[in-house]
């Protein structure tokens, strides 16, 4: 069975992803080892957003990397400017606005039912994961 073809990495490549926010996505209950998010209004966390457009990148170069490839988070610098209750829908858009070899630069904005939530640039690189985890062991 050949393996599936892999799609050439470009500038310009867009993927969007939509989720309802989950209880377990709430600002409280982020980790519970860490006592100072207990009393916080229970709004969708900011390291969820994050987490949430890493996941959209994740997937939109999933059909461009070839076995054994991953990419990793190297930088994010996203704005997180409103707030949204458990229930509602977020989406998450991003685009890839720079290709420097393993390096990947991308525009990435978060909105929810009322608009715009979060928004920023986001950085990843192209890795070998068996290399990766084998500096990782050393």
């Amino acid at each position: 069975m050949n393996a599936p073809a892999v799609v050439e990495m470009k500038v310009g490549l867009r993927h969007e992803e939509s989720q309802i926010v989950s209880a377990r996505q709430l600002v409280p209950n982020v980790a519970p080892e860490w006592a100072g998010f207990d009393g916080m209004p229970p709004v969708f966390a900011t390291a969820m957003m994050v987490g949430f457009i890493e996941q959209t990148c994740i997937r939109a170069l999933a059909p461009c990397l070839a076995e054994g490839q991953a990419t990793v988070g190297t930088h994010v610098d996203v704005s997180h400017v409103a707030a949204t209750p458990e229930g509602m829908r977020v989406t998450a858009c991003v685009e890839l606005i720079e290709v420097d070899h393993r390096a990947l630069l991308f525009k990435v904005s978060c909105h929810d039912e009322r608009g715009l939530i979060g928004e920023g640039l986001h950085r990843r690189a192209v890795i070998d994961v068996a290399r990766f985890l084998q500096k990782l062991a050393q």
